[in-house]
């Protein structure tokens, strides 16, 4: 059946507005299913996207960005254009493209307002320093890596970039340039991340991406995640294909068709390479490199998902190296190399100067002196550009990029953002002046002026003032914590203690004048099934009692006394899924808790199941509600302020590459569901929310945006004039200040005055 959203993009501009929002309103209200969105469906959804917000009553409102702007961010790929030292290229996972003209001391962001903000490689033309191809989608085959919408050409420098296509492939990791023939281009495209599809393998254009021929193409489940160029001969190149599929419950990361296929005729025909190289169903991401110096050597970077003999959980990584380009190969290191490296981050780097000295990326950076035989950590002095409390380099290493004309000079993209070394990694500085963080969710306190709280993705719980407008200054953002974190409330009876989490939740209790931390998180009881907790786990403190806090694992957790103590209030929550549906990742788990803030023991629970729950007497009796809902990942359950009954429930079909948007309002306590996506572009919902003066303002954040409804989910309209294409993931308003934040995952944070919005519903009423 045709999509709804297709027909109406269409239909555009040739029908009554009545009608446009009859079907809309039908298309709100299909329950939608597990197929894969279509690339023309997604492009068709931007078009849209980008109607209403040219055509937006909000268009002249203005964001202020907050930052965290001097903390980093995932850096997926560097690319600098030869013969221009100064000039650098940055791809951001889930950031946008970055230019710096003046060795990253400023940048300026030239991938705005594409369809797409993540970033898989970006790579310059070495014949022409003016053409750029960027790859879009994350290289990072995380829970969070966002999909791209293919392949995109600049022909000069970044100022203007047309999609030239491959916008099924979802996660484009290379994209490489004959350096004989500006118009001869390969891909390596890993496909999509959920689901299986067949626009994946190595792709070929010889007329500057105008067509292109797949020219290498395994299976539906497997991808290219590496191609490379013999650089004494441009017909031969090596390519690597990954087996893999995820599914919310579990991530398969090698398979038999793993392996090293290499062409000899530009592509014609492959021939998968053995000699020594490992082959079976524990292979899993390997990385290759061809030596400058002596282009017969190359090495295989190998995620060997093998047991350990010594019965430690697996091999891992192997590094191989030939000597007669492919043809045999020999184990180079004896011991296991003392790095992580897997399917998020792997890559071998070989110095241009001398074949012998390989670097290894994985949570630590390696290097080996001896062909890969023995290794060493990567440390160095560190500098920082501008004040960082961070002492050695940020771990989890994506990117990494040798100058060719000088071993010497070495940029290296982490989770924290970029590093510079002109001294072969003896010192380096930290390149940390770009607003990259990726929030998972922001909180705002009552102080004045008021704090903003937010977890990051491998960046720690920050912390920063509603003042801190983003300059080129010195800003004012402190860091709480580090690693991954997720929902940070400061605890409303002590401003000097707050609560924050890390993964799979792991709650802590921090007072800020001693710096001392206590886990305080709930455990299973003794005989009990162990807690299933999400990767984000939710938590929340009650409106009606500070003391009073909830967790959600698969069970619901109260304390009244500040996570003190903990009693559980409910049975399984879930689906509570069965064997098929349970692997290496936690599933059947909470995803979201709203108390409602008018009545004591009012509570609903959103699963990644699928379920929503509700008890009216705090957790004594639990009704499901989950009936015309569709069965997805549920983002947010928001319990009204304004009508007792009312809750509005958010889903998100991301974890299926389901794009479509599912919003949801009851006026029955969940009993029965009436769909408010109405117009909305098709977009991943991750929150919605009231606004706290006006009961008919509702606000959502979805994965390209952010929006607007003036009559509670009637009709839309877009807030994204003045912010950069991104992913909003959370959305706090402040009820004394009149102002709305939102935490982006990938650009940092940014608030919006919404005086403005609610002046216009009055006036219009």
């Amino acid at each position: 059946m045709e999509c709804i959203c297709q027909l109406r993009l269409r239909c555009f501009g040739k029908m009554f507005v009545t009608l446009l929002f009859a079907v809309v309103y039908l298309c709100g209200n299909a329950a939608g299913s597990s197929a894969a969105t279509s690339a023309a469906e997604r492009m068709e959804s931007w078009e849209y996207h980008v109607k209403l917000k040219n055509e937006s009553i909000f268009k002249d409102l203005q964001w202020k960005a907050l930052g965290p702007k001097f903390q980093g961010g995932r850096i997926e790929s560097i690319s600098c254009p030869a013969g221009h030292s100064s000039t650098i290229y940055v791809g951001v996972g889930a950031g946008n493209l970055w230019k710096s003209i003046n060795n990253g001391i400023t940048w300026e962001p030239i991938f705005e307002n594409e369809s797409t903000f993540a970033i898989g490689v970006v790579s310059v033309d070495p014949s022409d320093s003016n053409i750029v191809w960027v790859g879009t989608g994350e290289v990072l085959m995380a829970r969070s890596s966002f999909a791209g919408t293919g392949v995109f050409k600049s022909v000069d420098a970044g100022k203007t970039w047309d999609n030239v296509g491959l916008r099924d492939s979802h996660h484009v990791a290379r994209v490489l340039i004959d350096p004989e023939d500006s118009d001869t281009v390969y891909v390596a495209a890993i496909g999509h991340s959920y689901t299986y599809n067949e626009e994946r393998g190595v792709f070929k254009t010889t007329d500057g991406g105008k067509s292109w021929e797949k020219v290498l193409y395994i299976s539906e489940k497997v991808g290219v995640v590496e191609v490379v160029m013999d650089p004494e001969d441009n017909e031969t190149l090596y390519a690597v294909a990954w087996e893999r599929d995820r599914k919310a419950w579990n991530n398969l990361v090698s398979g038999e068709e793993s392996g090293i296929y290499k062409t000899t005729d530009a592509g014609k025909s492959w021939e998968r390479l053995s000699g020594g190289l490992p082959r079976g169903e524990h292979v899993g991401r390997m990385a290759i490199a061809i030596a400058a110096s002596k282009p017969n050597i190359v090495y295989v970077l190998v995620d060997n998902r093998q047991k350990r003999p010594d019965g430690r959980r697996f091999v891992m990584g192997e590094v191989y190296r030939s000597e007669d380009k492919g043809q045999t190969w020999q184990k180079m290191n004896e011991d296991y190399l003392p790095a992580t490296i897997g399917y998020d981050f792997n890559l071998v780097r070989i110095s241009p100067d001398n074949e012998n000295e390989i670097y290894i990326t994985g949570n630590i950076l390696l290097r080996s002196q001896d062909a890969g035989k023995t290794y060493s950590r990567v440390k160095g002095q560190l500098v920082h550009l501008l004040p960082h409390p961070a002492k050695s380099l940020h771990v989890d290493n994506h990117a990494m990029w040798i100058d060719p004309l000088d071993g010497d000079r070495i940029l290296l993209g982490t989770d924290g953002g970029l590093y510079v070394s002109y001294d072969r990694c003896e010192t380096w500085l930290h390149l940390n002046n770009i607003p990259v963080a990726e929030f998972y969710a922001i909180t705002l306190d009552m102080e004045s002026p008021y704090g903003i709280w937010g977890g990051t993705q491998d960046n720690g719980t920050t912390y920063g003032h509603s003042t801190d407008v983003l300059t080129e200054g010195i800003e004012n953002w402190k860091l709480i914590c580090g690693g991954d974190n997720y929902f940070t409330y400061l605890d409303p009876t002590d401003k000097d203690t707050v609560y924050y989490e890390y993964q799979f939740g792991g709650l802590r209790r921090k007072n800020l004048k001693d710096g001392k931390t206590r886990s305080v998180a709930p455990k299973s009881a003794k005989g009990e099934p162990p807690l299933r907790r999400n990767w984000m786990t939710p938590y929340i403190i009650s409106h009606h009692n500070p003391y009073t806090l909830y967790f959600g694992a698969q069970r619901l957790f109260k304390s009244v006394n500040r996570a003190e103590t903990w009693t559980c209030i409910s049975s399984d929550l879930t689906t509570n899924p069965g064997p098929e549906k349970q692997g290496d990742v936690p599933y059947g788990t909470l995803t979201t808790i709203s108390e409602s803030p008018l009545k004591v023991g009012l509570l609903y629970v959103g699963t990644d199941d699928g379920n929503v729950q509700v008890t009216r007497d705090d957790g004594f009796t639990w009704n499901k509600h989950s009936a015309g809902l569709p069965a997805k990942w549920v983002s947010r359950v928001v319990a009204s302020k304004y009508e007792l009954g009312r809750v509005y429930v958010a889903l998100t079909g991301y974890r299926e590459d389901d794009f479509e948007k599912y919003l949801y309002v009851s006026s029955d306590f969940g009993e029965t569901w009436k769909s408010i996506a109405a117009n909305l572009p098709c977009e991943s919902i991750n929150v919605i929310r009231e606004d706290p003066v006006d009961e008919n303002i509702l606000y959502v954040g979805t994965d390209l945006g952010i929006y607007a409804s003036l009559d509670r989910g009637g009709r839309w309209h877009s807030l994204c004039n003045g912010l950069p294409t991104a992913a909003v993931h959370d959305i706090a308003i402040h009820p004394r200040e009149h102002e709305m934040v939102i935490g982006t995952h990938g650009r940092s944070a940014f608030v919006l005055d919404v005086t403005k919005i609610r002046e216009f519903n009055k006036d219009k009423k």
